[in-house]
Order: structure tokens, then sequence, then C-alpha cells
């Protein structure tokens, strides 16, 4: 089984382009084994459906994704924090600043998908895609920590976390996109070792 999920709309936003995406990766699925939820933009709440969602379905492969605004190319993250810096209240009103997602948990954990192979497979799909080694330090970096602490006891448990941008690219293409990241995380058992570093 796998398990896609998308956010609901924020900041002031009418939709947002990670759930339109996933619902399109739905609605192109053959087969029973993809389930899909829409999780609220919310701290706490997030965490709390994702959990349950993982309890429910026990999938093999856990995919988040989400909105970014300022990103032209899809983002197939690496690493999530443990960390909440709130550039803007969540959907409930919260805002914290410099607060632990998970309090006395590890600094950070990294995505178990093969990274490197999810990227090859969207670029071979002609879609704008990059490694991304920051997913910020709102929902979807808290979001992504909290699966990834979730996981961290299910080794046979593969989880990530992909962002689409919020323009630029149709929900067609992103949608394109996560279908290709599914795919390659479902078959490749080795992560491809290529050069992805950035000089900053």
């Amino acid at each position: 089984m796998i398990l896609l999920t998308g956010f609901e709309p924020f900041d002031g936003q009418a939709v947002n382009a990670s759930w339109l995406a996933v619902q399109e990766v739905a609605a192109r699925w053959t087969g029973d084994d993809l389930a899909v939820r829409e999780l609220p933009v919310s701290f706490r709440g997030a965490r709390q459906v994702l959990r349950s969602a993982v309890a429910e379905l026990s999938p093999s492969l856990v995919i988040g994704v989400g909105e970014a605004s300022d990103r032209s190319a899809v983002g197939v993250e690496r690493v999530a924090v443990n960390l909440i810096d709130a550039r803007m209240p969540d959907n409930d009103g919260s805002a914290p600043v410099d607060v632990a997602v998970i309090a006395g948990a590890p600094a950070a954990f990294f995505s178990t998908l093969p990274v490197r192979a999810c990227v090859a497979a969207v670029r071979d799909a002609q879609i704008p895609v990059e490694v991304s080694y920051s997913a910020g330090t709102y929902v979807c970096n808290a979001t992504f920590y909290a699966l990834q602490h979730l996981l961290a006891s299910r080794p046979d448990v593969r989880g990530g976390f992909v962002h689409v941008p919020r323009t630029g690219l149709s929900t067609d293409q992103a949608a394109t996109a996560l279908r290709a990241i599914l795919d390659a995380a479902s078959t490749v058992a080795t992560d491809e070792r290529v050069v992805s570093g950035a000089h900053t």
C-alpha cells in the first residue's frame, strides 16, 4: 500500500497545488494500492492525521507533498529538521518560533526515498526538478520530520517529502512528476551515486 498526502489551502489561497496534484495522481491510478489523504495546514493536526493514516493503512511507502510559493521546480527533499520557526500562523492560528517539532528527538532525519533516482525519473519526464536540502521550518518540514520520526522504528517502510511549485507547473505536470517519484521509490532498491550537492 502507498500513502500519498497533500495539504489543504492556506495563506489566503483558494487551492493548494499539492492537493490538486495528489488528487490528479489518484484519478489516473489503476488498482487499489494507493491511498490519499488531505492534511490540515496545522502543526498539530497534520501530524495527527498522518499518524492515524499510517496506523490504519500500514503502508510500505509514504510520500508527503507540499506546496512551495518560492520554487519553480519540483523539490525532492533530503532532510527534515527538528525545528519550527513559523513565518505565519498555521490554519489553527498557531505560530511557534524556535521550538522543536518533537521535544528530545534527534536534530534531523533523512528521507528514506532513493532521492537521486526519484529526481532522475522526474527529469526523464522532462519536468523541472531538483534535490532540495531544506524543507523550510513551517508545516511541511514539521510534517516531514514527524513522518520520518514515526517511520524510524519501521525500517521496512520508505518515507519522504516532495514540494511542488505553487505556480509555474500545471497540475498535470506536477502529477506526472509525483507518479514518476512513486514509481522510482517503489522499484529502486539502491539510490544512484551522482553529484547533486550545492555550493553555498
